[in-house]
């Protein structure tokens, strides 16, 4: 028998967040969350897991237990909870032919800290529940400006600050998917390239849930004093995650992760990154360097944790790379 998790503010630190007794939050340690498991059955392997793991991120089987099962049990939950209400409203308005539009889970954080993994994972979790659902993931980078568009702009040095999406695209697709339309595009992106693919598309097809990750999903953006409609990216999520660490940790992963690239991706002559694997290491470390400081340091504090309190759940973790802490919003 599953023994019940203690709930108390005293069982993590809360430094990084609301004193407890104000906060939305509940507050568990990766031991305690893992709890939450039940009996929901690990269905990844150990290869599969290594697949899915971004460069220099550790998540093994032993996390997924500890973390991912749990969350998908969650998860199965919140969209469980969205069918039967669904149901409820057909019923109350008559209507005989409406379709569920897709279950969305947003996933937030900064660079380096693990968005991709957790989002690659969660999708091969949930698309193997009993009821096999259709999961789509889809990531922000597609809605990026094209380099062109940003260099005529001046905004190369701020390539991933919200002024350098295409948000009129990227508004228009979380729509069409919320209206239920089929075959609705995605634009790709090349991290080889560094560069959105010119007509290039992933099609995304009435999907049961839609994984849609990017480092600034949950930003808010100024209303307008009239009272027109402005929709926010996060208005179309049902569930959304914040990919959490201390900034330290952070610009030390990033660093590293750009050591090793320089050593993989950066060695194919077709990387927009190529010229960074033929210089000094110690000309490798500046340069890394001057990109957190100058870009990357500045849009987490800027742009990306503003936006932490505004998701449902938070995954937070310690130097490992690797969950000790997870906070859910109160119901």
């Amino acid at each position: 028998m599953n023994q019940k998790p203690k709930i108390g503010k005293d069982a993590v630190s809360l430094d990084h967040l609301a004193d407890a007794d104000y906060s939305p939050y509940r507050f568990f340690t990766a031991n305690e969350w893992a709890q939450f498991r039940a009996d929901t059955p690990l269905t990844l392997t150990s290869d599969e897991v290594h697949r899915l793991r971004s460069l220099n991120d550790p998540i093994d089987l032993d996390e997924v237990s500890r973390i991912y099962l749990s969350l998908s049990r969650l998860l199965s939950a919140h969209v469980e909870s969205s069918q039967i209400l669904f149901a409820q409203r057909k019923r109350f308005l008559n209507l005989d032919f409406d379709q569920k539009t897709p279950f969305v889970i947003g996933i937030a954080g900064s660079v380096a800290v693990g968005k991709s993994t957790t989002a690659r994972v969660l999708k091969e979790l949930l698309s193997r529940w009993p009821s096999s659902p259709k999961v789509d993931l889809v990531t922000t980078d597609g809605f990026l400006q094209p380099n062109t568009w940003l260099e005529q702009h001046d905004l190369m040095e701020r390539k991933g600050f919200p002024e350098s999406y295409n948000m009129p695209s990227l508004l228009k697709f979380l729509s069409a998917i919320k209206a239920g339309q089929a075959g609705v595009p995605a634009p790709l992106y090349s991290h080889l390239t560094y560069d959105v693919l010119p007509d290039r598309f992933q099609i995304v097809d009435r999907p049961d849930i839609l994984i849609f990750e990017g480092i600034n999903v949950l930003q808010s953006r100024d209303l307008p004093a009239d009272g027109k409609i402005v929709p926010m990216v996060s208005d179309f999520f049902d569930f959304s995650i914040y990919i959490d660490a201390d900034e330290k940790q952070i610009h030390r992963w990033y660093v590293d992760r750009f050591m090793r690239l320089r050593k993989t991706a950066f060695v194919d002559p077709q990387s927009y990154f190529h010229r960074y694997s033929e210089i000094t290491d110690e000309a490798a470390l500046e340069r890394a360097e001057h990109l957190w400081k100058n870009i990357n340091l500045k849009n987490l504090r800027q742009n990306i944790l503003p936006t932490r309190p505004r998701a449902d759940l938070i995954l937070r973790k310690g130097k490992d790379h690797l969950v000790e802490q997870v906070s859910l919003r109160k119901l």
